[in-house]
Protein backbone atom coordinates (compact mmCIF):
# COMPACT_ATOMS: atom_id res chain seq x y z
CA UNK A 1 0.00 0.00 0.00
CA UNK A 2 2.83 1.95 0.36
CA UNK A 3 2.79 2.44 -3.77
CA UNK A 4 -0.12 4.48 -4.42
CA UNK A 5 2.01 7.24 -6.93
CA UNK A 6 3.16 7.69 -9.32
CA UNK A 7 6.82 9.66 -10.51
CA UNK A 8 5.01 11.90 -12.19
CA UNK A 9 3.30 13.41 -9.37
CA UNK A 10 6.55 13.16 -7.17
CA UNK A 11 7.62 16.43 -8.59
CA UNK A 12 4.74 18.35 -7.82
CA UNK A 13 6.02 20.49 -4.47
CA UNK A 14 4.48 22.68 -2.12
CA UNK A 15 6.00 25.75 -3.03
CA UNK A 16 3.81 27.27 -4.80
CA UNK A 17 -0.02 27.19 -3.15
CA UNK A 18 -1.61 26.42 -6.46
CA UNK A 19 -2.27 22.92 -7.53
CA UNK A 20 -1.88 21.13 -10.55
CA UNK A 21 -5.06 19.46 -13.04
CA UNK A 22 -4.11 16.17 -12.32
CA UNK A 23 -4.19 16.50 -7.98
CA UNK A 24 -7.20 18.34 -8.93
CA UNK A 25 -8.98 15.33 -10.92
CA UNK A 26 -8.00 12.74 -8.56
CA UNK A 27 -9.27 14.63 -5.70
CA UNK A 28 -12.01 15.19 -7.64
CA UNK A 29 -12.86 11.82 -8.42
CA UNK A 30 -12.70 10.56 -4.51
CA UNK A 31 -16.61 11.77 -4.50
CA UNK A 32 -17.36 10.53 -7.48
CA UNK A 33 -18.28 6.37 -5.78
CA UNK A 34 -19.87 8.17 -2.68
CA UNK A 35 -22.00 10.79 -4.88
CA UNK A 36 -23.49 8.03 -7.00
CA UNK A 37 -24.43 5.80 -3.54
CA UNK A 38 -26.10 8.86 -1.99
CA UNK A 39 -27.79 9.98 -4.87
CA UNK A 40 -29.29 6.55 -5.50
CA UNK A 41 -30.21 6.48 -2.24
CA UNK A 42 -31.96 9.58 -1.62
CA UNK A 43 -33.68 9.29 -5.10
CA UNK A 44 -35.01 5.66 -5.43
CA UNK A 45 -34.80 3.99 -1.44
CA UNK A 46 -38.00 5.33 -0.23
CA UNK A 47 -40.01 4.14 -3.04
CA UNK A 48 -38.05 1.16 -3.35
CA UNK A 49 -38.80 0.32 0.70
CA UNK A 50 -42.06 1.07 0.08
CA UNK A 51 -43.56 0.28 -3.31
CA UNK A 52 -41.40 -2.93 -3.59
CA UNK A 53 -40.17 -4.08 -0.34
CA UNK A 54 -43.41 -3.57 1.01
CA UNK A 55 -43.00 -1.62 4.08
CA UNK A 56 -45.51 0.89 5.38
CA UNK A 57 -44.34 4.17 5.29
CA UNK A 58 -43.73 5.16 8.70
CA UNK A 59 -41.35 1.55 9.41
CA UNK A 60 -39.94 3.12 6.11
CA UNK A 61 -39.08 6.69 7.12
CA UNK A 62 -38.22 5.09 10.55
CA UNK A 63 -35.65 2.14 9.23
CA UNK A 64 -33.44 5.30 7.90
CA UNK A 65 -34.03 7.45 10.27
CA UNK A 66 -32.16 4.77 12.62
CA UNK A 67 -29.71 4.79 10.36
CA UNK A 68 -28.80 8.16 9.80
CA UNK A 69 -28.79 8.83 13.36
CA UNK A 70 -26.38 6.02 14.12
CA UNK A 71 -24.08 7.25 10.62
CA UNK A 72 -24.33 10.35 12.54
CA UNK A 73 -23.13 9.12 15.94
CA UNK A 74 -20.11 7.72 14.75
CA UNK A 75 -19.17 10.85 12.01
CA UNK A 76 -17.14 12.38 15.30
CA UNK A 77 -15.74 8.74 16.23
CA UNK A 78 -14.24 8.45 12.99
CA UNK A 79 -13.36 12.33 12.38
CA UNK A 80 -11.11 11.77 15.61
CA UNK A 81 -9.79 8.81 14.68
CA UNK A 82 -8.70 10.27 11.32
CA UNK A 83 -7.03 13.19 12.97
CA UNK A 84 -4.96 10.55 15.57
CA UNK A 85 -4.37 8.10 13.31
CA UNK A 86 -0.47 7.64 12.76
CA UNK A 87 0.48 5.78 9.12
CA UNK A 88 3.26 6.21 6.52
CA UNK A 89 0.49 6.78 4.45
CA UNK A 90 -1.22 9.59 6.30
CA UNK A 91 -3.94 10.34 8.37
CA UNK A 92 -6.56 10.08 5.87
CA UNK A 93 -5.84 7.29 3.40
CA UNK A 94 -5.54 4.04 5.29
CA UNK A 95 -9.39 4.91 5.74
CA UNK A 96 -10.13 5.07 2.08
CA UNK A 97 -7.92 2.13 1.03
CA UNK A 98 -9.83 -0.41 3.72
CA UNK A 99 -12.87 0.83 3.94
CA UNK A 100 -13.75 1.21 0.06
CA UNK A 101 -14.98 -2.69 -0.61
CA UNK A 102 -16.96 -3.15 2.33
CA UNK A 103 -18.28 0.36 1.52
CA UNK A 104 -19.73 -0.96 -2.07
CA UNK A 105 -20.90 -4.16 -0.91
CA UNK A 106 -23.09 -2.77 1.65
CA UNK A 107 -24.84 -0.67 -0.72
CA UNK A 108 -25.31 -3.46 -2.94
CA UNK A 109 -27.03 -5.23 0.14
CA UNK A 110 -29.84 -2.12 0.82
CA UNK A 111 -31.12 -3.37 -2.96
CA UNK A 112 -32.62 -7.31 -1.61
CA UNK A 113 -35.93 -8.05 -0.58
CA UNK A 114 -35.92 -10.83 1.75
CA UNK A 115 -38.45 -12.75 2.93
CA UNK A 116 -39.11 -13.43 6.57
CA UNK A 117 -42.67 -14.84 6.83
CA UNK A 118 -46.14 -15.26 5.71
CA UNK A 119 -47.74 -12.98 8.21
CA UNK A 120 -47.89 -9.98 6.95
CA UNK A 121 -47.44 -8.22 10.48
CA UNK A 122 -44.08 -10.57 10.92
CA UNK A 123 -42.83 -9.82 7.93
CA UNK A 124 -43.02 -6.24 8.33
CA UNK A 125 -40.55 -6.23 11.48
CA UNK A 126 -38.18 -8.82 9.66
CA UNK A 127 -37.67 -6.37 6.96
CA UNK A 128 -37.54 -3.71 9.01
CA UNK A 129 -34.94 -5.21 11.06
CA UNK A 130 -33.33 -5.98 7.90
CA UNK A 131 -32.98 -2.79 5.96
CA UNK A 132 -31.66 -1.34 9.59
CA UNK A 133 -29.02 -3.41 10.22
CA UNK A 134 -27.68 -3.19 6.25
CA UNK A 135 -28.85 0.96 6.31
CA UNK A 136 -26.00 0.93 9.25
CA UNK A 137 -23.21 -0.99 8.49
CA UNK A 138 -23.76 0.87 4.57
CA UNK A 139 -23.50 4.16 6.21
CA UNK A 140 -20.94 3.20 8.82
CA UNK A 141 -18.72 2.15 5.74
CA UNK A 142 -19.19 5.65 3.89
CA UNK A 143 -18.62 7.69 6.83
CA UNK A 144 -15.34 5.63 6.84
CA UNK A 145 -14.29 6.69 3.42
CA UNK A 146 -15.99 9.55 2.57
CA UNK A 147 -15.27 12.01 6.41
CA UNK A 148 -11.08 11.07 6.09
CA UNK A 149 -11.33 12.16 1.93
CA UNK A 150 -13.45 15.06 2.60
CA UNK A 151 -10.71 16.21 5.26
CA UNK A 152 -7.81 16.26 2.46
CA UNK A 153 -9.59 19.57 1.43
CA UNK A 154 -7.39 21.70 3.92
CA UNK A 155 -4.55 19.48 3.56
CA UNK A 156 -3.53 20.13 0.31
CA UNK A 157 -3.77 23.89 -0.35
CA UNK A 158 -3.96 26.43 2.20
CA UNK A 159 -4.96 29.31 -0.77
CA UNK A 160 -8.13 30.86 -0.40
CA UNK A 161 -9.16 30.59 -3.89
CA UNK A 162 -7.37 27.70 -4.82
CA UNK A 163 -9.35 25.38 -2.11
CA UNK A 164 -13.03 26.66 -4.07
CA UNK A 165 -11.31 25.99 -6.71
CA UNK A 166 -10.68 22.60 -5.76
CA UNK A 167 -14.37 22.17 -4.33
CA UNK A 168 -15.56 23.14 -7.74
CA UNK A 169 -13.33 19.92 -9.40
CA UNK A 170 -14.90 17.76 -6.24
CA UNK A 171 -18.62 18.79 -6.54
CA UNK A 172 -18.29 18.50 -10.36
CA UNK A 173 -17.55 14.47 -9.52
CA UNK A 174 -19.89 14.75 -6.95
CA UNK A 175 -22.50 16.16 -9.13
CA UNK A 176 -21.52 13.83 -12.60
CA UNK A 177 -21.65 10.86 -10.43
CA UNK A 178 -24.96 12.01 -9.54
CA UNK A 179 -26.40 12.39 -13.17
CA UNK A 180 -24.51 9.05 -14.07
CA UNK A 181 -26.73 7.57 -11.13
CA UNK A 182 -29.50 8.94 -12.67
CA UNK A 183 -28.70 8.05 -16.06
CA UNK A 184 -28.31 4.22 -15.12
CA UNK A 185 -31.28 4.81 -13.26
CA UNK A 186 -33.32 6.00 -16.05
CA UNK A 187 -31.71 3.02 -18.68
CA UNK A 188 -32.65 0.15 -16.57
CA UNK A 189 -35.97 1.34 -16.06
CA UNK A 190 -36.27 1.47 -19.72
CA UNK A 191 -34.68 -1.42 -20.67
CA UNK A 192 -36.45 -3.60 -17.56
CA UNK A 193 -40.11 -1.30 -17.80
CA UNK A 194 -42.23 -4.12 -15.92
CA UNK A 195 -39.84 -5.49 -13.09
CA UNK A 196 -39.42 -2.99 -10.26
CA UNK A 197 -37.81 -5.01 -8.14
CA UNK A 198 -35.42 -6.52 -10.99
CA UNK A 199 -34.79 -2.63 -11.40
CA UNK A 200 -33.65 -2.23 -8.05
CA UNK A 201 -31.45 -4.68 -8.07
CA UNK A 202 -29.25 -3.91 -11.23
CA UNK A 203 -29.32 -0.50 -10.06
CA UNK A 204 -27.54 -1.38 -6.68
CA UNK A 205 -25.11 -4.24 -8.27
CA UNK A 206 -23.93 -1.67 -10.94
CA UNK A 207 -23.61 1.46 -8.81
CA UNK A 208 -21.88 -0.44 -5.96
CA UNK A 209 -19.51 -1.77 -8.12
CA UNK A 210 -18.62 1.46 -9.86
CA UNK A 211 -18.78 3.43 -6.25
CA UNK A 212 -15.55 1.23 -5.23
CA UNK A 213 -12.88 2.08 -7.61
CA UNK A 214 -12.85 5.73 -7.79
CA UNK A 215 -11.47 5.91 -4.03
CA UNK A 216 -8.29 3.96 -5.39
CA UNK A 217 -8.20 6.44 -8.00
CA UNK A 218 -8.02 9.91 -5.29
CA UNK A 219 -5.64 7.94 -3.00
CA UNK A 220 -3.46 7.15 -5.98
CA UNK A 221 -3.73 10.68 -7.84
CA UNK A 222 -3.45 12.76 -4.34
CA UNK A 223 -0.92 11.15 -1.99
CA UNK A 224 2.34 12.87 -2.93
CA UNK A 225 1.03 16.07 -2.89
CA UNK A 226 -0.17 15.56 0.24
CA UNK A 227 2.85 14.12 1.93
CA UNK A 228 4.81 17.32 0.03
CA UNK A 229 2.87 19.63 1.69
CA UNK A 230 2.62 17.85 5.05
CA UNK A 231 6.78 18.17 5.16
CA UNK A 232 6.28 21.96 4.44
CA UNK A 233 3.67 22.49 6.82
CA UNK A 234 4.32 19.92 9.51
CA UNK A 235 1.45 21.14 11.71
CA UNK A 236 -1.04 19.63 9.38
CA UNK A 237 0.23 15.65 10.01
CA UNK A 238 0.42 16.16 13.99
CA UNK A 239 -1.84 14.31 15.45
CA UNK A 240 -4.49 16.03 18.15
CA UNK A 241 -3.91 15.77 21.62
CA UNK A 242 -6.85 17.41 22.80
CA UNK A 243 -9.58 15.34 24.57
CA UNK A 244 -12.88 14.58 22.76
CA UNK A 245 -15.25 16.62 24.96
CA UNK A 246 -13.29 19.57 24.88
CA UNK A 247 -12.53 19.58 20.93
CA UNK A 248 -16.04 19.45 20.36
CA UNK A 249 -16.35 22.37 22.57
CA UNK A 250 -13.95 24.14 21.15
CA UNK A 251 -15.24 23.57 17.71
CA UNK A 252 -18.59 24.71 18.96
CA UNK A 253 -16.67 28.09 20.60
CA UNK A 254 -15.84 29.05 17.01
CA UNK A 255 -18.59 31.45 16.21
CA UNK A 256 -17.78 31.54 11.98
CA UNK A 257 -17.98 27.68 12.46
CA UNK A 258 -21.20 27.57 13.69
CA UNK A 259 -22.06 30.20 10.78
CA UNK A 260 -21.13 27.19 8.37
CA UNK A 261 -22.82 24.66 10.19
CA UNK A 262 -26.12 26.47 9.97
CA UNK A 263 -26.00 27.51 6.50
CA UNK A 264 -25.14 24.05 5.43
CA UNK A 265 -27.91 22.43 7.28
CA UNK A 266 -30.14 24.85 5.74
CA UNK A 267 -29.02 24.25 2.18
CA UNK A 268 -28.87 20.35 2.62
CA UNK A 269 -31.97 19.73 4.04
CA UNK A 270 -33.60 22.11 1.55
CA UNK A 271 -31.92 19.87 -1.20
CA UNK A 272 -32.82 16.37 0.72
CA UNK A 273 -36.51 17.10 1.07
CA UNK A 274 -36.76 18.03 -2.34
CA UNK A 275 -35.39 14.51 -4.07
CA UNK A 276 -37.07 12.42 -1.65
CA UNK A 277 -40.11 13.87 -2.57
CA UNK A 278 -39.93 14.07 -6.19
CA UNK A 279 -40.54 10.77 -7.10
CA UNK A 280 -43.93 11.24 -5.25
CA UNK A 281 -44.14 14.46 -6.59
CA UNK A 282 -43.73 13.05 -10.30
CA UNK A 283 -45.86 9.86 -10.10
CA UNK A 284 -48.93 10.99 -7.93
CA UNK A 285 -49.23 14.50 -8.14
CA UNK A 286 -47.77 15.34 -11.99
CA UNK A 287 -49.23 11.01 -13.22
CA UNK A 288 -46.35 10.98 -15.00
CA UNK A 289 -44.43 8.08 -15.82
CA UNK A 290 -41.64 6.54 -13.70
CA UNK A 291 -38.88 7.37 -15.76
CA UNK A 292 -39.85 11.26 -15.63
CA UNK A 293 -38.01 11.34 -12.05
CA UNK A 294 -35.00 10.36 -13.35
CA UNK A 295 -35.42 13.25 -16.30
CA UNK A 296 -36.41 15.75 -13.26
CA UNK A 297 -33.93 15.26 -10.79
CA UNK A 298 -31.32 15.39 -14.17
CA UNK A 299 -32.17 18.94 -14.66
CA UNK A 300 -31.66 20.02 -11.31
CA UNK A 301 -27.99 18.05 -11.33
CA UNK A 302 -27.51 18.42 -14.75
CA UNK A 303 -27.97 22.40 -14.14
CA UNK A 304 -25.63 22.34 -10.82
CA UNK A 305 -22.88 20.75 -12.70
CA UNK A 306 -22.85 23.40 -15.66
CA UNK A 307 -22.92 26.41 -13.17
CA UNK A 308 -20.15 24.88 -10.36
CA UNK A 309 -17.14 26.65 -11.81
CA UNK A 310 -19.30 29.75 -13.01
CA UNK A 311 -20.70 30.33 -9.47
CA UNK A 312 -16.68 29.34 -8.71
CA UNK A 313 -15.26 32.36 -11.12
CA UNK A 314 -18.18 34.89 -9.39
CA UNK A 315 -16.94 34.01 -5.92
CA UNK A 316 -13.31 35.24 -7.09
CA UNK A 317 -14.84 38.08 -8.10
CA UNK A 318 -17.61 39.31 -6.03
CA UNK A 319 -16.81 36.78 -2.87
CA UNK A 320 -18.56 33.50 -1.15
CA UNK A 321 -21.28 34.96 0.69
CA UNK A 322 -22.31 37.39 -2.81
CA UNK A 323 -22.34 34.21 -4.48
CA UNK A 324 -24.64 32.12 -2.19
CA UNK A 325 -27.08 35.03 -2.03
CA UNK A 326 -27.43 34.77 -6.06
CA UNK A 327 -27.87 30.69 -5.59
CA UNK A 328 -30.73 30.79 -3.13
CA UNK A 329 -32.63 33.61 -4.69
CA UNK A 330 -33.22 31.73 -7.84
CA UNK A 331 -33.75 28.20 -6.22
CA UNK A 332 -36.56 29.97 -3.84
CA UNK A 333 -38.31 31.03 -6.51
CA UNK A 334 -37.98 27.56 -7.65
CA UNK A 335 -39.08 26.12 -5.03
CA UNK A 336 -41.75 28.25 -4.71
CA UNK A 337 -43.15 27.96 -8.35
CA UNK A 338 -43.73 24.19 -7.74
CA UNK A 339 -45.65 24.71 -5.24
CA UNK A 340 -48.42 26.04 -7.83
CA UNK A 341 -47.32 23.59 -11.05
CA UNK A 342 -50.48 21.74 -11.92
CA UNK A 343 -50.43 18.20 -13.26
CA UNK A 344 -49.91 18.90 -17.08
CA UNK A 345 -47.39 21.36 -17.25
CA UNK A 346 -45.05 19.72 -17.35
CA UNK A 347 -42.56 22.37 -19.46
CA UNK A 348 -42.86 24.51 -16.32
CA UNK A 349 -41.64 21.80 -13.98
CA UNK A 350 -39.37 21.25 -16.10
CA UNK A 351 -37.80 25.03 -16.30
CA UNK A 352 -38.70 25.61 -12.64
CA UNK A 353 -36.07 22.18 -11.79
CA UNK A 354 -33.49 23.87 -14.02
CA UNK A 355 -33.98 26.94 -12.22
CA UNK A 356 -33.32 25.16 -8.95
CA UNK A 357 -30.01 23.24 -10.27
CA UNK A 358 -28.38 26.85 -10.21
CA UNK A 359 -29.06 26.92 -6.46
CA UNK A 360 -28.46 23.69 -5.29
CA UNK A 361 -25.00 23.85 -7.14
CA UNK A 362 -24.07 27.08 -4.87
CA UNK A 363 -25.23 24.71 -2.07
CA UNK A 364 -22.69 22.22 -2.89
CA UNK A 365 -19.81 24.87 -3.63
CA UNK A 366 -20.40 27.47 -0.73
CA UNK A 367 -20.30 25.91 2.39
CA UNK A 368 -17.46 23.23 1.98
CA UNK A 369 -15.46 26.19 0.77
CA UNK A 370 -15.98 28.08 3.91
CA UNK A 371 -15.34 25.13 6.25
CA UNK A 372 -11.40 24.74 5.45
CA UNK A 373 -10.94 28.52 6.16
CA UNK A 374 -12.96 27.91 9.54
CA UNK A 375 -10.05 25.33 10.17
CA UNK A 376 -7.61 27.89 9.32
CA UNK A 377 -8.86 30.18 12.46
CA UNK A 378 -9.36 27.41 14.93
CA UNK A 379 -5.24 26.39 14.37
CA UNK A 380 -4.52 29.95 15.13
CA UNK A 381 -6.54 29.26 18.10
CA UNK A 382 -5.31 26.27 19.38
CA UNK A 383 -2.23 25.63 18.02
CA UNK A 384 -3.37 22.29 16.30
CA UNK A 385 -4.94 20.78 13.01
CA UNK A 386 -8.28 19.31 13.69
CA UNK A 387 -9.89 19.05 10.01
CA UNK A 388 -11.26 15.52 11.21
CA UNK A 389 -13.68 17.59 14.03
CA UNK A 390 -14.54 19.42 12.00
CA UNK A 391 -15.22 18.00 8.83
CA UNK A 392 -17.00 15.14 10.86
CA UNK A 393 -20.10 17.45 12.76
CA UNK A 394 -20.86 18.92 8.82
CA UNK A 395 -21.33 15.62 7.78
CA UNK A 396 -23.25 14.69 11.03
CA UNK A 397 -25.24 17.50 9.91
CA UNK A 398 -26.17 16.43 6.50
CA UNK A 399 -26.79 13.17 7.83
CA UNK A 400 -29.30 13.70 10.19
CA UNK A 401 -30.73 16.24 7.85
CA UNK A 402 -31.45 13.48 5.42
CA UNK A 403 -32.43 11.03 8.30
CA UNK A 404 -35.01 13.83 9.37
CA UNK A 405 -35.99 15.24 6.11
CA UNK A 406 -37.21 11.32 4.84
CA UNK A 407 -38.36 10.19 8.04
CA UNK A 408 -40.58 13.21 8.41
CA UNK A 409 -42.22 12.78 4.62
CA UNK A 410 -42.52 8.83 4.89
CA UNK A 411 -44.65 9.62 8.56
CA UNK A 412 -47.28 12.04 6.76
CA UNK A 413 -47.22 10.09 3.55
CA UNK A 414 -48.26 7.56 6.22
CA UNK A 415 -50.62 9.73 8.30
CA UNK A 416 -52.29 11.05 5.38
CA UNK A 417 -53.26 7.74 3.70
CA UNK A 418 -50.77 6.65 0.94
CA UNK A 419 -51.88 3.99 -1.16
CA UNK A 420 -49.37 1.54 -2.63
CA UNK A 421 -48.89 1.19 -6.06
CA UNK A 422 -49.78 -2.53 -7.38
CA UNK A 423 -49.04 -4.36 -10.16
CA UNK A 424 -52.87 -3.84 -11.27
CA UNK A 425 -52.73 -0.34 -10.19
CA UNK A 426 -49.58 0.94 -10.74
CA UNK A 427 -50.22 4.93 -10.36
CA UNK A 428 -53.01 4.82 -7.36
CA UNK A 429 -55.12 7.92 -7.29
CA UNK A 430 -54.03 9.51 -3.71
CA UNK A 431 -56.28 10.79 -1.58
CA UNK A 432 -55.83 15.25 -1.49
CA UNK A 433 -54.42 14.83 2.13
CA UNK A 434 -51.48 12.92 0.60
CA UNK A 435 -51.48 15.33 -2.23
CA UNK A 436 -51.08 18.17 0.39
CA UNK A 437 -48.17 16.48 1.94
CA UNK A 438 -46.52 16.08 -0.97
CA UNK A 439 -46.62 20.04 -2.31
CA UNK A 440 -46.02 21.33 0.66
CA UNK A 441 -43.29 19.19 0.90
CA UNK A 442 -41.73 20.27 -2.16
CA UNK A 443 -42.96 23.84 -1.95
CA UNK A 444 -42.96 26.43 1.18
CA UNK A 445 -40.58 23.78 3.79
CA UNK A 446 -37.54 23.91 1.58
CA UNK A 447 -38.22 27.57 0.78
CA UNK A 448 -38.22 28.49 4.25
CA UNK A 449 -35.07 26.46 4.93
CA UNK A 450 -33.77 28.36 2.17
CA UNK A 451 -34.50 31.86 3.63
CA UNK A 452 -33.10 30.85 6.91
CA UNK A 453 -30.25 30.04 5.23
CA UNK A 454 -29.66 33.20 3.53
CA UNK A 455 -29.91 35.26 7.06
CA UNK A 456 -27.06 33.13 8.50
CA UNK A 457 -25.18 33.80 5.20
CA UNK A 458 -25.81 37.57 5.51
CA UNK A 459 -23.87 37.96 9.07
CA UNK A 460 -21.20 35.17 7.91
CA UNK A 461 -17.94 37.08 9.92
CA UNK A 462 -15.06 35.84 7.85
CA UNK A 463 -14.09 37.45 5.15
CA UNK A 464 -11.46 37.14 2.04
CA UNK A 465 -9.61 39.66 3.78
CA UNK A 466 -10.23 38.40 7.61
CA UNK A 467 -8.73 34.86 6.15
CA UNK A 468 -5.77 36.42 4.36
CA UNK A 469 -4.62 37.81 7.52
CA UNK A 470 -5.09 34.62 9.75
CA UNK A 471 -2.80 33.19 7.18
CA UNK A 472 -0.48 35.78 7.35
CA UNK A 473 0.02 34.79 11.46
CA UNK A 474 -0.09 31.37 10.61
CA UNK A 475 3.07 31.82 8.80
CA UNK A 476 4.51 34.17 10.98
CA UNK A 477 3.96 31.53 13.75
CA UNK A 478 5.79 28.73 11.90
CA UNK A 479 9.00 31.01 10.87
CA UNK A 480 9.09 31.51 14.79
Amino acid sequence: MNNFGSDDHAQQTPESEKLNLSTKIAFGAGDLGTAITAMIGISYLSPFLTDVAGLNPQLAGQTQLVGKVWDAVNDPMVGVLSDRTQSQQGRRYPWMIWGAIPFGVFFFLQWIVPHFSNNENANQWGLFWYYTAISILFNAFYTVVNLPYTALTAELTQDYDERTSLNSFRFSFSIGGSILALIIGLVISLIVPNNRNMQYLLLGAICGIISILPLYWCVWGTKNRAQAVAKQHPQIEQTTSIPLLQQIKIAFTNRPFLFVVGIYLCSWLAVQLTAGIIPYFVTSWMRLPQWHISLVLLAVQGTAMAMLFVWSGISRRYGKRAVYFMGMSLWMIAQSGLFFVQPGQIVLMYFLAVMAGFGVSTAYLIPWSMLPDVIELDELNTGQRREGIFYSFIVFVQKICLGLAVNLVLQQLGTAGYIKPTTEIPFPTQPDSVLEVIRFSIGPIPAFALIFGLVLAYFYPLTRELHAQIVLQLKERQNK
